[in-house]
Formats: C-alpha cells, sequence, structure tokens
C-alpha cells in the first residue's frame, strides 16, 4: 500500500515526505483562483521524487473554462496525475452529475497524456452521484481505515484522514506500479 498526502495553500511549501510515494496538490479552483504555492509545492515534491498529482476544486457552472484555467496553471509533465475535487463550495452548492462528467472529459481532452481522476467524499459518491463516472479512476474520502473505504466501487486512491494533514493511501503494489499506471498511452 503506498503512502502519500494532498496539500494546498493551507499546508508548507516544504512538507514532510517522508515514506511517501504521492503527493496531489492543490491547482486551482473555478476561474479565478491558483493556489500561490503550487510552484514551491510542485517543486519540493518533484525534488523528493514523488509522483504529482494536481486538483481542481470544481464550480458549477462555465465547465469549458474552468477545465481550460486548471490545465493552463496546473504543471504539464508526463506521468502527472490530475484530479476534479467535486464536493459542495463555500456558498453550499456542488457542480452537478453532468457538469463533473464534462469537466473530466474536456480535462481528458486538452491533457491527453495524463491520468485524470474524480476526487469526491463518500456521501457525494453514494448519495450524490448519479453516473458513476470517475474518468481514469476514482479517488475517495471516507476517513475509516486506510485501504477500506466503505464503497464498493473500485477506487485507486483513498483519503483516510484529515488530522493533522490529509493522508492517503493508492491502490497499486509499489511505485512502480504507479508510475507505469500513470504514462496514458
Amino acid at each position: 500500500m503506498l503512502r502519500g498526502i494532498d496539500v494546498s495553500a493551507y499546508q508548507s511549501s516544504t512538507y514532510s515526505t517522508a515514506g511517501l510515494s504521492f503527493v496531489f496538490i492543490k491547482a486551482t479552483e473555478g476561474r479565478s483562483y491558483v493556489n500561490p504555492k503550487l510552484s514551491a509545492q510542485t517543486a519540493h515534491a518533484r525534488d523528493a521524487g514523488l509522483v504529482a498529482g494536481f486538483y481542481h476544486f470544481l464550480w458549477p457552472g462555465n465547465l469549458t473554462a474552468q477545465a481550460e484555467y486548471f490545465v493552463k496553471h496546473a504543471p504539464e509533465k508526463a506521468g502527472d496525475i490530475l484530479a476534479v475535487d467535486w464536493e459542495r463550495n463555500s456558498e453550499g452548492t456542488h457542480a452537478s452529475n453532468a457538469e463533473k462528467d464534462s469537466f473530466i472529459r474536456k480535462v481528458k481532452a486538452l491533457r491527453p497524456h495524463n491520468r485524470v481522476l474524480l476526487y469526491c467524499n463518500r456521501d457525494f459518491w453514494l448519495n450524490i452521484d448519479t453516473t458513476s463516472y470517475a474518468g481514469d479512476g476514482l479517488w475517495i474520502a471516507d476517513y475509516v481505515t486506510a485501504a477500506k473505504p466503505r464503497i464498493q466501487a473500485k477506487w485507486r486512491f483513498h483519503q483516510y484522514s484529515s488530522d493533522p494533514i490529509d493522508k492517503d493511501v493508492a491502490d497499486f503494489a509499489d511505485k512502480a506500479a504507479l508510475k507505469a499506471w500513470t504514462k496514458v498511452g
């Protein structure tokens, strides 16, 4: 079981990489926010030899513009993972299933050489999602024992804790298997 974390502007640019194989870094949100620590957090991950992933916090509406904004700002490197963070926003709303699916498809079209994942929590997966479309894989948040999310669907990444930092595991035999999976086309 591979270990990783996810970070945003709330975390240090020099987060601990001890024992980690991957890191997801918040890149963008909506059509106007870019993580001010994105470059430094990315350099730190790459310097540590981690597989890097980047995520976009999705808002309802303007899906093409949001996808274009995300790929404009997220680092572009073969083997990086891209993800959409689908959850309630600060206004209490969320993108629809059709919007979530459209965003994933648009990012896959714009970045055909990167894996594109869906990140959501267990409640969204079980009670909001109606399409089960997760692009190249599901990154599920469920704060239970690592690698034991309470869902029936196949998952690739599991966020199992947020204390004191978001901790994740990946369903790959080893880091070489993860790196092999990230290579598209």
